[in-house]
């Protein structure tokens, strides 16, 4: 579990909206096969930014730099 980590439930939900709001935008681009394993490596991405994002918003930005950098 990628957020398995995150013991704080404040960084567990920031991480989760992140993820949420992450997917929204890479989903489309990704077939349909594909989503499951993305979604995945998407969430890794997140849970290894959250403590280092100033706020929800960057830890969306950051996630997707490095998400799309590793394609």
């Amino acid at each position: 579990m990628p957020f398995s980590s995150l013991h704080n439930p404040i960084d567990l939900a920031r991480a989760q909206a992140a993820l949420d709001d992450a997917w929204k935008q890479v989903k489309p681009m990704i077939e349909d096969g594909d989503r499951e394993r993305e979604r995945t490596r998407l969430s890794y991405i997140v849970a290894s930014l959250v403590m280092l994002a100033l706020d929800e918003e960057d830890l969306v930005d950051r996630a997707l730099r490095q998400y799309r950098a590793r394609q």
